[in-house]
């Protein structure tokens, strides 16, 4: 690939979510809800998805939350999944202690761990349901112990303003009181600004379309704290010969049907295991619904692609490159530990065959909310870490001030700060 070639490849994502004219319709929208508040969110639900709500509907009753049921299959899956993440999260939060140490002799500095006082958490529904990331963003924030807990949930297509069940049972089994169903963008703008009816928050997270993932960043302008870019889905494949050819299409298939807008890469140390794999997706494709089919062929076609490779450390390259929301790595056994390892940008990494996407994605526990569009680069997945801050404490006593002191003022003279070094100086009559 010449590095043309490799920058096409690994650009996605940012070009719709920042095109000039969803910019403009966005701002637009947060204007509104800004000035006229619960009523901008009624007529926003009733303009992009034709439902029809007063400001007194758009928060879900208590009745309703503990009156939604759903199947049971589902509900354990539910609980499986939230004692996965609460597992994860609590022991992350276990080493998120109160630390201080000794900087010399009468110094003292440390931090000290607290949840944000805050949080919005923005539960996607259009083209699916994803009752999923409501388990993921909920559970850090409430391990976390973020004591105002916002969740806002678009309603079902098509319907009265109903919301997926499964997302009011995972409120119910979190002790998540306030939810409100409200259209994505408008509901960003809401949890920013704080309307009649829903509560102003200082952050929000979760991921959503072009048009939630711009209005998170517009409100960043408002003084509303959010997470890195949570756009279309993607996921990349690293495997070597010794990989199982149908579980490769398979895997490679789970992120491909999101949506005409996701990314998925094949990396492959042989031509060979290329072409066998090609000719399963014809065969998988086949068994999968139409619009399921057609984001597959997008998402594997001009969005994503296959790169043959001479080599695992020329593989690690491209994953590192690429920097993939999720990657799978399916090679040799004797090679995994170090394919592992050389990897440093992916927002998660699943080893082997019997680690697949969607096992991350609903059960295993691990964060599934996860960095997109190379921002793995620089940031991490949505853990109860995102809940949290960090306060930093220190104590000097007058023995260790005297020894700073000429250096404290050498600073405060240099910079221009004459108060900086007069409260040295004062105390000291230096």
């Amino acid at each position: 690939m010449t590095d043309a070639d490799k920058e096409a490849l690994c650009h996605r994502g940012l070009d719709d979510i920042f095109d000039a004219g969803l910019r403009s319709s966005i701002g637009a929208l947060i204007e509104d809800v800004r000035v006229r508040g619960d009523q901008a969110v009624c007529d926003a639900l009733q303009k992009f998805d034709g439902i029809s709500l007063t400001p007194s509907q758009l928060r879900v009753s208590a009745q309703e939350i503990a009156e939604a049921r759903i199947d049971p299959a589902v509900e354990n899956a539910i609980i499986d999944a939230i004692s996965h993440l609460r597992a994860f999260n609590e022991e992350l939060r276990e080493r998120s202690n109160d630390w201080q140490m000794e900087l010399e002799n009468g110094l003292t500095a440390g931090e000290k761990i607290t949840p944000i006082s805050s949080v919005g958490l923005f539960v996607p529904s259009g083209k699916a349901s994803y009752p999923s990331v409501a388990c993921q963003l909920g559970v850090p924030a409430v391990v976390a112990g973020v004591p105002n807990i916002v969740l806002v949930v678009p309603p079902i297509p098509g319907g009265n303003g109903e919301v997926d069940p499964a997302v009011l049972v995972i409120c119910r089994l979190l002790g998540i009181t306030s939810v409100f169903r409200i259209n994505g963008p408008a509901g960003i703008a809401a949890l920013g600004f704080g309307t009649e009816t829903i509560p102003r928050v200082r952050k929000v997270v979760g991921p959503g379309s072009p048009a939630v993932t711009l209005a998170q960043v517009e409100m960043q302008r408002h003084g509303l704290a959010t997470m890195m870019l949570l756009g279309p889905t993607e996921s990349l494949v690293v495997a070597d010969h010794t990989a199982h050819v149908g579980k490769l299409a398979s895997d490679l298939l789970i992120e491909a049907e999101h949506g005409t807008d996701s990314s998925v890469v094949f990396v492959a140390t042989s031509q060979d295991l290329i072409d066998a794999v090609e000719a399963e997706l014809q065969i998988q494709l086949a068994d999968l619904p139409d619009v399921r089919a057609e984001a597959c062929r997008a998402s594997l076609g001009p969005n994503g692609g296959a790169v043959l490779v001479s080599t695992l450390n020329e593989a690690v390259e491209v994953v590192n490159m690429y920097a993939p929301e999720h990657c799978q790595v399916a090679v040799d056994a004797q090679y995994e530990e170090r394919v592992v390892d050389a990897i440093v940008n992916a927002g998660e990494i699943l080893i082997g065959q019997h680690t697949p996407f969607s096992a991350g994605n609903f059960i295993i526990g691990a964060p599934a909310s996860l960095p997109t569009s190379g921002f793995a680069h620089v940031s991490s997945g949505i853990t109860v870490d995102a809940f949290l801050k960090r306060t930093a404490v220190a104590r000097a006593n007058e023995p260790a001030l005297r020894r700073m002191a000429d250096n404290i003022i050498a600073f405060a003279d240099h910079e221009g700060f004459p108060a900086h070094g007069n409260a040295i100086r004062r105390r000291f009559s230096l």
